[in-house]
């Protein structure tokens, strides 16, 4: 069931969404893989989970807020049917971080999609990067990590609406990233925002 949901929620979203999707400096792959893409609105992470191929959606956990996805019954289950890894930001516990959920959940199998700014743009600008991204970079230095730039999504489903508007969108990814022998986290999450910024203008 929540595989066959899982299929139709990634047509629906593609209706809401209207997206077409460019391949800029990498194409897609199975291997393993952090998707890291600005953030403004709750559908990103469906959005672009379903802007990937069959094949690599079956191998790709977007991850989700829970204050979001895991409100009701509904929402729930579709968060399992696109196999979100749900993370409560204000009750998760010191020794147990996002960082290691993610990865525990990942194993050496699954790819990530990920929101490093962790809250949604309010204004359709970038906020800063938080320092999950590094540390995933630090903890798994195999996983590529691939910027990618989600356009006019803040617009389809704006801050405090329920129902999406159908509307045109675009998403463009990059070529991988890796953390750099000796690079700061400072460093890091700067050049890791201005891979995905440089989409924008591409």
């Amino acid at each position: 069931m929540c595989k066959l949901t899982g299929q139709s929620l990634a047509l629906l979203a593609k209706l809401v969404s209207g997206f077409t999707v460019r391949w800029i400096g990498s194409e897609p792959d199975i291997c393993q893989r952090v998707y890291f893409a600005n953030h403004t609105s709750h559908l990103d992470a469906v959005v672009l989970w379903a802007s990937l191929p069959g094949q690599l959606r079956q191998w790709t956990r977007p991850v989700a807020a829970e204050d979001y996805w895991g409100q009701g019954a509904v929402r729930r289950f579709l968060a399992r049917s696109f196999n979100a890894i749900l993370i409560d930001r204000k009750q998760i516990k010191v020794h147990q971080s996002p960082v290691d959920l993610m990865l525990r959940e990942i194993g050496d199998s699954y790819s990530l999609i990920v929101f490093p700014e962790g809250s949604r743009a309010v204004d359709g600008e970038m906020g800063e990067f938080k320092s999950g991204l590094y540390y995933l970079a630090k903890k798994r230095p195999d996983l590529e990590l691939v910027p990618v730039y989600m356009d006019n999504m803040n617009r389809i489903l704006p801050r405090g609406e329920f129902m999406p508007v159908p509307l045109l969108s675009s998403i463009s990814i990059g070529a991988p990233i890796f953390l750099e022998s000796g690079e700061s986290k400072h460093d890091f999450l700067e050049r890791a925002m201005r891979a995905v910024k440089v989409l924008k203008e591409r």
